[in-house]
């Protein structure tokens, strides 16, 4: 198994989901994803967000706000298979949030409504099955209550009807008053079936230190999986600075993948802050090797 760091796209979408997870592990904190809102114009309008993440050293294309039943992408030509058609165009593996939405919880804020193809069932791990896509994030965005606990049930649906890899966790409270960052659920996450779990990088929620990321990572690491840290607080349109700073704290901290969020024009991270985390990360001479790869490689 080659470093995914090292891969060209056609070996890269030749991986399942297992693949994957052992290509990122042996890269060693050097896999950037990158996550984009596939329900607006991209930021270059006739170019896809995935390729222009893509372009900017990204490894991983996550979609935010698809509706798996109403499969639409925007900046790629008129395609049947829509998802199938953008692995090909950025050479990338690409994924989608599904949110295990509780409507139960206890809301710190009001209730944001999603549609049924945004969120995590049975019929969403099929459809996300047919459509070809590399790996689901079962995460919450802002106000639509999602639960650790859901999250947990979640992952022992997916793993039932969906191949590819489980991506799981919180980037933030998703509007519910719960620890975002909870050992006890990391573990249950991870006995459910997650791959990869999902924390806010140290510096994008309040009160949340590297330390706390670090005995998160040992703490994943030793139950087989791996870790991804994310920027989902719009610090995406930071300065390069910050960026440098969320990149070596998750570096230190043990962090397998880096996320970086889609809160830039377009719906898309500031595209010099995804080439910035990479250099980072991995240095110019990985980074420019990303950017120069043709997706026909």
């Amino acid at each position: 198994m080659k470093r995914l760091l090292s891969c060209q796209p056609s070996e890269v979408l030749k991986m399942n989901g297992q693949e994957l997870k052992a290509a990122i592990a042996a890269s060693e904190g050097r896999t950037i994803l990158t996550e984009t809102v596939s329900t607006v114009q991209p930021m270059l309008g006739s170019i896809s967000n995935a390729e222009l993440a893509a372009a900017f050293g990204s490894d991983m294309i996550l979609l935010n706000g698809f509706d798996v039943f109403h499969p639409t992408l925007y900046g790629i030509p008129e395609s049947d298979d829509p998802i199938m058609t953008l692995r090909e165009l950025s050479g990338r593996p690409i994924g989608v949030n599904l949110e295990p939405v509780d409507v139960d919880a206890e809301m710190m804020e009001t209730r944001i409504e999603i549609c049924k193809g945004r969120t995590a069932c049975k019929e969403t791990f099929e459809m996300a099955e047919k459509l070809g896509f590399g790996f689901i994030c079962l995460t919450g965005n802002p106000g639509t209550g999602v639960t650790n606990a859901k999250i947990a049930e979640a992952i022992k649906e997916a793993k039932q009807y969906f191949s590819g890899l489980i991506i799981a966790g919180k980037m933030h409270a998703a509007g519910v008053d719960e620890p975002v960052i909870d050992l006890n659920s990391i573990e249950t996450f991870v006995n459910a079936g997650a791959d990869v779990i999902l924390m806010p990088a140290c510096g994008t929620v309040p009160g949340l230190q590297e330390s706390m990321i670090h005995e998160a990572c040992e703490c994943i690491h030793a139950h087989g999986a791996l870790a991804m840290t994310a920027i989902g607080t719009s610090q995406e349109t930071s300065d390069l600075a910050t960026i440098r700073e969320f990149a070596l704290s998750g570096k230190r901290a043990g962090v397998d993948i880096q996320h970086i969020g889609d809160a830039g024009w377009g719906g898309i991270a500031l595209p010099e802050n995804i080439m910035e985390m990479s250099i980072v990360l991995r240095g110019k001479r990985h980074t420019y090797f990303k950017m120069a790869q043709s997706a026909k490689r």
